[in-house]
């Protein structure tokens, strides 16, 4: 008995101290942030969250802890950007479209529909043209701070019965916020906003018809082929442009060293997003071709026209929307 109590109180200071350790690792950072992102656990780009929050922790020598929470971990897709601002996450990477109301300028940012798939065009607007000082100015007005953007790709629709003509859009059901539902509800369909990790099931019990992803990897990844299987061949838009926004509260009390690390942590991630998203792309589109994806006929001379007059109005549109988008879309008029 002597033996066994011996045993237990040993057993105890040894879970004391591992605790002890443990509690000194967690208080070892100056700053805990939480990171919170659109994708689930295991996607391609939920991974690519993960190895920012990874860099922002090595680069900082520890001195910053990031904790990386994927879709559905304590924040919806809507309440992303609110959830950053009031500083419940720190810093998020959201999709603008969700967020129209809230900030307008960010759906310009994303790209309206026919805006260019060119890499380099892009990268000139935001750093060259003007683009990234108004969206510092727009996202600080909210409170936030806007870091270096990445560029994902195109944006296709996919949807459960075969579009052999833009007519066929007509009474269909397509998850497609901001912009992009608007430039469908201009083609006849009726636009739904959810969240991505929401496409899979409604297209299963047919609560849509259809659904953008933000590009390929996001249909591949959400196994959309197994319940829609035609694709549409023109994109919604040649590319999307997305920011890592951070509270500006927590921003503001980082020093001056670790704040350089930061935005040098987004610039890396930029450049993977970038490399990596074209590989994946194409490596998306055949594993779905080999679960049956199929591609509707080469469209009409008439129907690309259609397509075109349908984002033909859009960019004045938002414009309207703010001082910010006005300004954005100013630059991006010039540009073209």
């Amino acid at each position: 008995m002597l033996k066994f109590r011996k045993l237990m109180a040993g057993l105890a200071m040894a879970a004391t101290l591992v605790s002890g350790l443990a509690a000194v690792q967690a208080s070892a950072a100056e700053y805990n942030w939480r990171f919170s992102n659109l994708y689930g656990r295991g996607t391609a780009f939920g991974a690519l969250y993960e190895k920012l929050g990874s860099n922002i922790e090595k680069m900082s020598n520890g001195r910053i802890k990031v904790q990386v929470l994927y879709s559905g971990e304590g924040v919806g897709t809507t309440g992303l950007l609110s959830a950053v601002k009031s500083g419940l996450i720190t810093m998020g990477a959201p999709f603008q479209s969700m967020h129209a109301g809230e900030l307008p300028a960010g759906v310009v940012e994303v790209g309206l529909p026919g805006g260019t798939d060119d890499p380099a065009k892009l990268q000139k607007l935001f750093h060259e043209q003007g683009w990234g000082k108004i969206l510092e100015k727009a996202y600080g007005s909210q409170g936030l701070v806007w870091l270096e953007p990445y560029i994902q790709p195109p944006v296709y629709v996919i949807t459960k019965n075969p579009i052999k003509s833009i007519d066929d859009f007509k009474g269909l059901k397509i998850r497609a916020p901001g912009a992009y539902g608007k430039f469908l509800r201009n083609l006849g369909a009726s636009p739904v906003s959810l969240a991505w990790s929401e496409i899979y099931t409604s297209l299963a019990t047919g609560v849509i018809d259809g659904s953008i992803g933000s590009n390929m990897i996001d249909h591949r990844d959400g196994n959309h082929v197994e319940v829609a299987k035609y694709m549409y061949r023109l994109p919604l838009a040649g590319a999307q442009v997305l920011p890592i926004i951070v509270n500006r509260a927590a921003w503001k009390k980082l020093p001056a060293d670790l704040q350089e690390v930061v935005r040098k942590a987004t610039v890396i991630h930029a450049e993977e997003q970038l490399a990596m998203s074209k590989k994946w792309e194409s490596e998306a589109v055949a594993e779905m071709e080999g679960k049956g994806l199929m591609w509707s006929p080469e469209p009409s001379e008439a129907d690309r026209k259609a397509w075109a007059a349908a984002g033909a109005g859009l960019l004045d549109e938002y414009a309207a929307q703010d001082k910010y988008s006005k300004e954005l879309v100013e630059i991006l008029k010039k540009q073209k």
